[in-house]
């Protein structure tokens, strides 16, 4: 296939050109400053599809597209944002068919496809390490609490709601909406918290934190269906990789081995874990190439 546009949502738009899995020319941001960037918040849905359209014309710079994917915060069914607790006035917006129509009136007629920002970052991954035929799985840790996968596979993977158990007395956790883990993170830890280091521990490094993530990460209690929480596990074996602005608050060597040492007869056996630098780029390339896939019915 020719030339895709990639669009990564999160705390600012991130577009860029792609093709054979690299991106053109660099990833062109909106707000271009990290100041404004929450300039998203107080923007109305039909505002945010325009703007996404406008940065993916001046990327595309007069280049005919294939399509366009968009990776968007939220549970996105059929080019619909169900629910974004992130960005609240996308909720129930059709954003993909918005985005299609702007940039229509730009002369540009081109598909575009609509995914959860946390599937566009694994297929992102898989494609910057030639791993597309391969299960990935990321956990996306900002605002809130997201799971993504690659291959793309119908379902609702966000984690903000999930309950988890914390101590054998069925003491649940849960993880609440706007700011869901960066308060998880920290107050995970605020109960075992050494006076004046609290805040900069390691979630890993407290009890109640380690108790928490065993929880998020290996509970798969029957007919609960498919979450965060349990890693699509029937998926098979593969990497649980860990990204966002909030994931360095994970020690992932000691989680690795507190969930390999609970889970003694699961496919999470055979997986590992990583922690992957916070990167527009692989949500941006994972966007389009989800686009392509789309197109071709895959």
């Amino acid at each position: 296939m020719g030339k895709l546009a990639g669009v990564h949502v999160v705390q600012h738009i991130a577009t860029g050109l792609v093709e054979n899995n690299q991106v053109l020319g660099g990833v062109q941001p909106f707000p271009a400053t990290r100041a404004t960037h929450d300039a998203l918040l107080s923007m109305p849905a039909d505002d945010i599809a325009v703007a996404i359209a406008g940065q993916v014309k001046a990327v595309a710079k007069g280049a005919k597209l294939d399509a366009v994917g968009i990776g968007f915060p939220g549970i996105i069914r059929h080019g619909v944002a169900e629910e974004s607790p992130n960005l609240q006035q996308v909720k129930g917006f059709h954003l993909a068919k918005a985005v299609e129509a702007a940039l229509a009136r730009d002369g540009m007629k081109v598909p575009v496809s609509l995914f959860n920002d946390a599937d566009a970052t694994a297929a992102g991954i898989a494609a910057t390490r030639g791993v597309l035929h391969r299960l990935n799985r990321v956990w996306a840790i900002g605002n809130g609490v997201g799971y993504g996968r690659f291959p793309w596979s119908e379902g609702v993977w966000e984690g903000g709601h999930s309950v988890v158990t914390l101590d054998p007395k069925e003491k649940f956790w849960r993880v609440r909406r706007s700011g869901a883990s960066r308060r998880f993170f920290r107050t995970s830890c605020d109960e075992d918290a050494v006076p004046g280091h609290g805040a900069g521990r390691s979630v890993c490094e407290c009890e109640g934190g380690r108790r928490a993530l065993r929880g998020i990460c290996a509970a798969v209690p029957p007919g609960a269906g498919r979450c965060i929480g349990h890693f699509d596990p029937h998926g098979g074996t593969g990497a649980v990789l860990f990204d966002g602005p909030n994931a360095g608050f994970i020690d992932v060597g000691l989680l690795d081995r507190l969930v390999h040492d609970m889970v003694k007869m699961s496919p999470l056996q055979g997986s590992r874990f990583e922690l992957i630098p916070e990167n527009d780029e692989l949500g941006v390339i994972g966007a389009a190439v989800n686009a392509e896939r789309a197109t071709r019915g895959q």
